[in-house]
């Protein structure tokens, strides 16, 4: 094997890529992304005894979480960029050896191998991955839970970074971090990993209501918007991903400028916060999900700026390569990156909007219009309709279909389940998987609307929030007694926080597709099964019909 890695849904042949990534990234970017965790892990392993006696460095914190935010699935292929990152994480760990001494840490005689690894050139990083990589775990057990809690841990690190952009963030959610990754080296049972698990769902909540008072103090509760997909004859700039400082910043700076802005994806529930729809040049939504982006941005004809992961590398004839901009955790070999913010001031985004003033306006590829904006606050705004259409029969079900799209044929599945869905249930959803059916004619409810759209995949709390208060509202004693069923779409690592934390809320009977995760092993699966009711997916109507008979 030149690589392993089987962190995400299209894991080849359901059990891991091994020569590239299907997503699209080359074993050397693969076996640097393995030697970074490790090296993070010994940063992490410093940090935590440093901790302990008041000296831990704060700088530690956004390197850890940035670190493994780039090695989300679709987030970073730049090789360089990891060799950077991996040389600039050994000599944090260095200091941090030093620190420790001068603080009176009491170090153990002899230092584990995280602790004191070392080297300097890019051969090097990536022949250490394979000593320290996914297989370096024999026991098959053991190896699957030690990945589902690092996987855990990078979709944390990923709304963290998200909080954190907008001034947010809780130490006791880094020391967790870092503590779990730890962990991950250290020789558990396999009780006390599934109790870390169970753990990092607990922290997965957190981080997701943290993320979501942080969006909603700096831009206002979502509210039910509709959003044009047409376009207007004017030069654009098209903005995907997740961060909404990234959205704001970009706005103000193309203000009064001429470019228009349209958001792709993942960055379609910018346009449900108040704050930014003052904006009279941010237009409308372009395209669909990530997947697409090979065909979707060559007719956009301007700039793209990525600024989170969902990413797919160009094809060799693709016209749109020097019309992408990264920032943040993303990364693309030849792709002008933007800088971090620096003294408080905000990213220069000067040089996409200069381009963007070249490039012809987009070329219109759908018209009309889609709605969402429905996060907690608006629909409890709606409560008492809600409420009275589940007393009166009008809303026999609920079915939450959050999470991920992709690329593969299989996920046609979900678009199947909503057309077939009957007329008296609702969509609850959240993430890019809505692109499965967000634009079918599922029509209302007496004026609810049957996909009810919360925004994006760390909108998935707002979807938990809701479940919790109807069941406050019927009186219920179990979240699992409400008419509501959880039919969820995976792809990457965000997915499996969110995951964990509806387990970790005590949610039941949820059905993963469109395959459960390679890296669960056959007595992890069994684990998930008898605990939690996990199952699979089979056929839209064979599963529809089970839903609708569970009481």
């Amino acid at each position: 094997m030149s690589m392993f890695c089987f962190q995400c849904q299209e894991a080849a042949k359901g059990t891991g890529c091994t020569i590239a990534g299907v997503c699209g990234k080359t074993s050397d970017v693969a076996n640097l992304q393995d030697t970074l965790l490790y090296v993070l892990k010994g940063i992490c392993w410093y940090n935590e005894k440093l901790r302990n006696v008041g000296a831990n460095p704060k700088k530690v914190d956004k390197l850890v979480f940035d670190g493994l935010f780039s090695t989300i699935t679709n987030a970073n292929f730049d090789a360089a960029v990891f060799t950077k990152r991996i040389i600039k994480a050994l000599q944090l760990r260095n200091e941090l050896h030093v620190l420790s001494k001068e603080a009176g840490v009491a170090l153990p005689e002899e230092l584990p191998a995280i602790a004191t690894w070392t080297g300097s050139t890019t051969e090097e990083f990536e022949a250490k991955a394979e000593e320290v990589g996914v297989m370096s775990t024999e026991n098959e057990d053991i190896r699957s839970l030690r990945e589902l809690i690092i996987y855990g841990v990078k979709g944390l690190a990923a709304y963290a970074e998200h909080a954190y952009n907008l001034g947010s963030q809780k130490d006791e959610i880094f020391q967790f971090m870092q503590r779990a990754l730890v962990a991950t080296t250290e020789d558990l049972s396999v009780d006390e990993l599934v109790a870390l698990t169970l753990e990092t769902g607990k922290f997965g909540v957190d981080v997701m209501a943290l993320l979501d008072a942080a969006n909603t103090g700096s831009y206002g509760n979502p509210e039910a918007t509709k959003v044009n997909i047409g376009v207007r004859n004017n030069p654009a700039i098209l903005i995907s991903g997740h961060d909404m400082k990234d959205m704001e910043e970009l706005l103000k700076q193309t203000e009064g400028t001429g470019v228009d802005v349209y958001t792709h994806s993942e960055m379609l529930p910018a346009h449900y916060y108040p704050a930014f729809k003052k904006y009279e040049h941010l237009v409308g939504n372009y395209g669909n999900a990530w997947w697409k982006q090979n065909t979707e941005f060559e007719s956009f004809n301007g700039p793209i700026l990525f600024t989170t992961n969902c990413i797919v590398p160009p094809k060799d004839s693709a016209t749109y390569t020097n019309r992408i901009y990264t920032t943040g955790a993303s990364g693309l070999a030849g792709a002008i990156h933007i800088p971090d913010r620096k003294d408080g001031k905000m990213k220069d985004f000067s040089a996409i909007i200069e381009h963007a003033k070249k490039c012809a306006a987009p070329q219109e590829i759908e018209t009309g219009e889609i709605t969402g904006g429905f996060a907690h606050a608006q629909v409890f705004a709606l409560a008492d309709k809600i409420v009275d259409a589940v007393k009166t029969g009008a809303i026999k079900k609920f079915f939450v279909m959050a999470g991920c799209d992709g690329r593969m044929k299989s996920r046609d599945y979900y678009t199947e389940f909503a057309d077939k869905l009957p007329q008296d249930t609702v969509i609850l959803t959240a993430g890019c998987a809505k692109y499965r059916y967000n634009k079918l004619p599922l029509g209302d409810i007496g004026g609810i609307p049957r996909v009810i759209d919360a925004g994006q995949c760390n909108d998935s709390y707002s979807l938990a929030v809701i479940a919790l208060k109807l069941k406050e509202v019927f009186e219920l004693n179990d979240i699992n007694e409400l008419p509501i069923a959880y039919n969820i779409a995976w792809y990457e690592q965000k997915a499996v926080i969110v995951l964990l934390a509806l387990l970790q809320l005590g949610v039941k009977n949820i059905h993963l597709g469109p395959t459960l995760p390679a890296f669960l092993s056959p007595n992890v699966v069994n684990v998930l099964v008898e605990n939690f009711g996990i199952a699979g997916i089979t056929e839209a109507e064979k599963d529809l019909e089970q839903f609708m008979s569970a009481e």
